[in-house]
């Protein structure tokens, strides 16, 4: 429907996240992929990480491991994560920090939840997300992009019930400060109840609604998305957020389609199976190279 000169997309079609062992033995929630959903081009996997209390000596993650031909954006929500690669970075991503990672033609890494969490234990809850590249630059140069959480920008409506964290895209008059190879809108809302916002989105853009927390009515006809339940969103240049009873938060994504072959196989995604055989061979060989562990810290 329109909304004064806009056409609001509606959700049409609803998927339940599945929980799913990943890495080295933690736990996710996964809209994308799901059994008759493999991908929402660009975008390859959406997982929730947690929220999950560790006790002690619990807390496990995704020890080293490679990656090419496409990018994965890290976002913690809680806890804390360090990470280390085969390029010699070091980090640490705290609550609200942002790391997007371009692997391009190969980079192996490991990502675990810090030495204080493993050691006494604590909540560890964030999101990874899997952005396809096209063939161009599926075999770029490697990049980190590390934003820390007083850096993301911010926005609200006009009446406050509606925030916004703007990772990548725009929203409410707002930029993100990340670059991206390829358009891409990530967004984190917050809808108070009562809230009633509306923000452009390209018309030549594949766009999703996660809700991870509460409940949301999303298009001009108040679909209600619930908690672990992604909404796939029809055509239109608009999005629409309601706030219901108690609230929600939930992710924005979107994309323009690159409309290209994918090829999958664990941590390689390329157009043939061909380039997956290579990227096999290239990471047996240690050509994508491997973690020091004596990078310092950044």
């Amino acid at each position: 429907m329109a909304s004064g000169t806009s056409t609001v997309r509606e959700p049409t079609r609803i998927v339940i996240a599945h929980r799913q062992r990943e890495g080295a033995g933690f736990i996710v929630r996964r809209p994308v992929p799901t059994p008759g959903l493999d991908v929402v081009d660009p975008f390859l996997l959406l997982d929730e990480m947690g929220p999950v209390d560790y006790g002690p000596g619990e807390a496990v993650g995704a020890p080293d491991h490679p990656h090419r031909g496409f990018e994965t954006i890290t976002y913690m929500l809680e806890g804390e994560f360090e990470h280390e690669d085969s390029a010699g970075h070091r980090g640490v991503l705290r609550p609200g920090d942002v790391q997007w990672m371009t692997a391009g033609a190969g980079i192996v890494h490991s990502e675990t939840p810090s030495d204080r969490i493993r050691e006494k234990g604590g909540r560890v809850h964030g999101f990874q997300i899997w952005v396809n590249l096209p063939a161009k630059l599926k075999m770029t140069r490697p990049r980190y992009q590390e934003v820390s959480a007083g850096k993301i920008p911010e926005a609200k409506s006009a009446d406050g019930r509606a925030r916004v964290r703007v990772i990548a895209g725009e929203a409410l008059g707002t930029h993100a400060v990340i670059d991206t190879h390829i358009p891409i809108v990530y967004q984190d809302w917050t809808v108070e109840p009562g809230a009633d916002v509306t923000v452009a989105l390209s018309r030549e853009q594949q766009a999703m609604a996660y809700v991870f927390q509460g409940a949301v009515l999303v298009g001009n006809e108040g679909k209600e998305i619930r908690d672990g339940q992604l909404a796939l969103l029809g055509p239109g240049d608009a999005v629409r957020f309601r706030g219901a009873s108690g609230g929600a938060r939930l992710l924005l994504l979107a994309g323009v389609p690159i409309a290209e072959p994918v090829a999958r196989y664990g941590p390689f995604v390329m157009n043939t199976q061909e380039e997956i055989v290579q990227a096999v061979r290239d990471y047996q060989s240690g050509r994508m190279g491997e973690i020091t562990r004596t990078a310092e810290v950044r």
